[in-house]
């Protein structure tokens, strides 16, 4: 909001000037002297026009025009290129000048207000009040990446207190399935399509979505508009039609801010695993299976035909409140940083200040990341490690995606494993993290021979410096979406 003005002298008193407050003072003063701007224009030999730009924080002017002002006006050249407001009236004009400058108001394309004398001081004061506020609400919109890990931390905490068991999505998404007679096993292409017909929606697959998006829904119409090809990033074709019905049975208004954008989507996302891993048919099968001590995410993965993570998810939604078997789940990057956790079994993620578990690194010792050192790391895995909390037993399941690969954990203390296959395993680490000196501080040996003889050159991600994408969905273009949907109509 200021410029830097080139005066063509080091002897100008200052490097740059705010040259709307240069054109209040000058505004100020001269009507002071009572002069007006063809009076002043006469004495400084510069047409009423030139002046007025001046005036109106519009041109900046040059060192010779100052001086030739100052001195029609009387008064040092410094008076004009103060930095304060020369009345309260005029600070009010200049704040409302910088806020309709400002590129979020523009983009807005309102008009620009002129805050002359016409305007009243009651009308002036309140548009100075709703940019205030405008402002706060863009400012919070671009949430920073503090904002998001206080977002996860909280709703994980809430996840938490429920065990992650959500009751009355179950109900929501039991009447779902009744309404369209679904009466055993997995949910079919056939029944989603019946789902979306009993809601009111028609699916309809194209190949020009919006990049920054996985459906369009046309309220207007009706419609949800799918990818013909799956996106290649894990999401299962099925889940995405659910989630996006999910939205509309659960009865989601527009995201109220960030921690209600992920609310929503922790909803849909259990909604979507609800019908197609029906609670009843899914707690007989594990029943069984804990039965036959022999409950395994792979097993509950193919009597369903979803993905192992939403199976991992929808076992953490049932084990604890159907079987009493306390959990942990954890999504790890092969560098070892936590993508997506959750917990009920008070195993101890590495967190930061806020309570956030996202991109915390976990110790090298844990199952999430010793199985990439694995033989065969697609394979199942297994082990038990002895942490400062307890000792917790997991299982471990590697999948490759276009970011690398990653590790899908599911855990329990000790003395659940035995209801698990793989709950015999030998495989055992020691883990003393938080201590620094369990995997993350290097062996003192190493330490000696390499300290101040390496310089890393660090693969910055500048995601993590950037704010979040602002906008009621976060990373949604809506020019994208309303171009889309007007060549679709």
């Amino acid at each position: 909001m200021t410029a830097s003005p080139s005066f063509g002298s080091p002897a100008s008193p200052e490097p740059s000037v705010d040259l709307v407050t240069l054109g209040q003072r000058l505004r100020h003063l001269r009507r002071t002297r009572g002069l007006t701007l063809e009076q002043l224009s006469d004495a400084v030999g510069r047409a009423p026009s030139q002046l007025s730009l001046i005036e109106n924080g519009k041109r900046e002017p040059k060192l010779s025009v100052l001086q030739a002002i100052a001195g029609a006006l009387g008064v040092p050249m410094q008076d004009l290129l103060r930095s304060e407001a020369p009345s309260r009236r005029a600070g009010l004009e200049i704040e409302l000048a910088h806020f309709q400058k400002n590129p979020a108001y523009q983009a807005l394309g309102l008009p620009v207000v002129r805050a002359g004398r016409r305007l009243p001081a009651d009308a002036l004061e309140s548009l100075i009040g709703m940019h205030r506020e405008l402002n706060r609400v863009l400012t919070e919109q671009t949430a920073t990446p503090e904002v998001a890990r206080r977002a996860n931390a909280q709703l994980r905490a809430d996840m938490r207190r429920r065990d992650n068991y959500f009751a009355e999505i179950e109900a929501a998404a039991a009447k779902v399935l009744q309404s369209v007679r679904h009466t055993t096993g997995p949910l079919s292409q056939r029944g989603i399509l019946d789902i979306a017909a009993q809601i009111g929606f028609s699916l309809h697959y194209v190949n020009d979505l919006p990049s920054s998006t996985r459906s369009v829904t046309d309220l207007k119409n009706r419609r949800i508009y799918l990818p013909q090809v799956a996106s290649g990033k894990g999401h299962d074709p099925r889940a995405v039609v659910l989630q996006t019905l999910g939205h509309f049975v659960l009865g989601h208004n527009d995201p109220s801010d960030y921690g209600d954008f992920l609310r929503q989507r922790v909803e849909v996302n259990y909604f979507a695993a609800a019908l197609l891993m029906p609670e009843k048919f899914a707690v007989d099968f594990l029943a069984e299976a804990k039965t036959d001590r022999a409950l395994a995410i792979d097993d509950f993965r193919d009597a369903f035909g979803v993905s192992y993570e939403t199976a991992a998810h929808r076992f953490t939604n049932l084990a604890t409140h159907h079987f009493g078997i306390p959990v942990h789940f954890a999504r790890v990057h092969e560098s070892g940083i936590v993508y997506k956790a959750y917990e009920n079994d008070n195993v101890r993620f590495p967190s930061d200040v806020t309570g956030a578990i996202e991109g915390q690194p976990v110790c090298r010792k844990w199952a999430s990341r010793t199985v990439f050192e694995a033989e065969d790391p697609y394979s199942s895995f297994y082990q038990f490690t002895d942490t400062t909390a307890g000792t917790y037993w997991c299982t471990v399941h590697v999948e490759a995606t276009g970011s690398g690969l990653f590790s899908v954990t599911v855990g329990t203390p000790y003395e659940h494993a035995r209801w698990f296959r793989g709950g015999d395993v030998s495989g055992r680490t020691v883990s003393h993290c938080p201590d620094p000196d369990c995997c993350r501080r290097p062996p003192a040996e190493l330490i000696d021979r390499w300290a101040g003889n390496a310089w890393p050159s660090a693969r910055v991600h500048s995601h993590l410096l950037a704010a979040l994408p602002p906008g009621t969905f976060p990373g949604v273009d809506n020019r994208d979406v309303y171009d889309f949907l007007q060549r679709r109509a």
